[in-house]
């Protein structure tokens, strides 16, 4: 049921026929949609094939390797889904990552990360190099983000758990690029979500503005001279999108709206809306709109910094550094690679460990003291006295050909079987590498699933108890 009162701002927003048709679509069903997962390119060349069908839907508009599907098709379920080969995202909410104009070797922030589909997005354009943090700052939240990390193969993220201006005291102008992906009222997802409709009301409204204009204060201290700041919402109000941009623009002087053709081309479907924070200057965000694109309600616009990133000394956290690993923990992990992972190359890097928890980082990665921290990178697993377990995260970093052993699931069926947590026995697998005991990298169609221990018979599963299905 839409609210009366979220109508009639509506009504005097639009024009009467535009009103008409946004009105009526919240009667059409919502589009589904999904991405692949360009990280994984080294592992199918193409996932878009017919099979499973719901890779070969209509590409959305703004972003090629996205396509709609039929939820009939539910793949949420699929085994792919749980290897990271694809994440299930509304298609307008993948318009502001393309905008942020990330690219590789960047430092990059997502402010409000969970559950992660922006941050996944954004992991993809850095091709895994560079920094990325993604910060969510209520914990229930930030754990489904830390797995969907994890669950995507992405190795250059720092998942942390903080207020933002826990943040900006540690890391004033140090980014690249900024995402605030702010909290909002929610009303582009009342065609898709029966429970935003239940929690408006105006007061809520006035609520989110205000703490939007919070968040963006301290996001502004994070970005370097000459960086790039995109602010996005899944809301229609004016208090909350325009409007909150102009009052930022008022008390920042040393931002200013970027037009959005200056990163890419707009689609046609985006509806350009003016941004005025005073009588001599304006700008232009842009609004999707669910009657004129295909996609729900969203709103963003693109803010640069003053200044020149090529004139900037390199910024240092105030989070202390890395440590290294001990050397009898390197050891162990670097045994378990010549014997069961010899194909893993790393890029250049640390390995240092939170307790017996072994994490991999590239050089960007800056120190954590003081931070809530949840994932540091690359878990590669667990020291456990004298040996070394390989983790979940690792496995979908990882590709079949890089493992000692292998063992390639024959179809969907031993596929659900794994991730259920039954054994595999070797009729029901293609089995290659050495012979010895030792672990090995079980997969489907080149993707891997996860891990299992293989005892020169069959193959004990070790997929995490937690992510099983029953």
């Amino acid at each position: 049921m839409i609210p009366e009162e979220f109508k009639k701002r509506m009504k005097n927003t639009l024009e009467e026929d535009d009103f008409q048709e946004f009105m009526q679509s919240f009667e059409e069903e919502p589009l589904r949609s999904l991405r692949k997962n360009g990280l994984k390119k080294r592992f199918l060349n193409n996932i878009f094939h017919p099979d499973p069908p719901f890779f070969s839907g209509e590409k959305v508009e703004w972003f090629e390797n996205a396509c709609y599907y039929n939820d009939i098709l539910s793949p949420g379920k699929h085994p792919f889904h749980e290897a990271g080969v694809y994440y299930i995202q509304e298609a307008s909410a993948m318009a502001p990552p393309l905008w942020l104009d990330a690219g590789r070797d960047l430092r990059v922030l997502d402010l409000c990360a969970a559950p992660g589909g922006k941050s996944t997005m954004i992991a993809e354009l850095l091709d895994n190099t560079g920094l990325l943090v993604a910060n969510e700052p209520v914990i229930s939240r930030a754990k489904i983000l830390s797995l969907n990390i994890e669950r995507m193969g992405i190795m250059n993220t720092l998942v942390t758990n903080e207020p933002p201006e826990k943040l900006s005291d540690r890391f004033e102008a140090y980014f690249d690029r900024i995402l605030v992906d702010a909290p909002c009222s929610g009303e582009g997802m009342f065609r898709k979500d029966i429970t935003a409709t239940e929690e408006w009301s105006p007061e809520n409204v006035v609520m989110c503005a205000s703490r939007q204009a919070s968040i963006l204060k301290e996001a502004a201290k994070m970005l370097i001279p000459g960086g790039i700041m995109v602010y996005s919402t899944c809301t229609f109000s004016r208090s909350e999108n325009e409007e909150c941009i102009a009052g930022f623009l008022a008390n920042e002087p040393d931002f200013s709206l970027l037009p959005p053709e200056e990163i890419r081309p707009l689609p046609s479907s985006f509806c350009k809306t003016v941004i005025s924070h005073n009588a001599i200057s304006a700008g232009q965000g842009i609004r999707i709109w669910p009657h004129k694109a295909k996609g729900e309600g969203h709103f963003f616009a693109v803010l640069k910094r003053k200044g020149s990133e090529n004139g900037n000394i390199r910024r240092i956290s105030r989070t202390g550094t890395l440590k290294e690993a001990n050397p009898s923990c390197k050891k162990l992990f670097k045994d378990f690679c010549r014997r069961d992972l010899p194909g893993l190359t790393l890029p250049e890097g640390i390995i240092h460990s939170f307790g017996d928890q072994l994490y991999f980082s590239n050089k960007f990665m800056p120190g954590m003291e003081g931070l809530k921290v949840l994932r540091p990178g690359l878990h590669l697993g667990t020291v456990k006295k004298d040996r070394f377990e390989p983790s979940h995260a690792l496995a979908l970093f990882s590709s079949p050909d890089m493992a000692g052993r292998n063992a390639a699931l024959s179809g969907l069926r031993e596929a659900e079987k794994y991730i259920r947590g039954e054994s595999l026995f070797t009729q029901d697998i293609s089995f290659n590498g050495s012979s010895d005991k030792g672990w090995c990298l079980i997969s489907l169609e080149g993707y891997s699933l996860g891990w299992g221990k293989y005892d020169g018979r069959m193959i004990k599963n070790h997929y995490p108890k937690g992510l099983r299905i029953n």
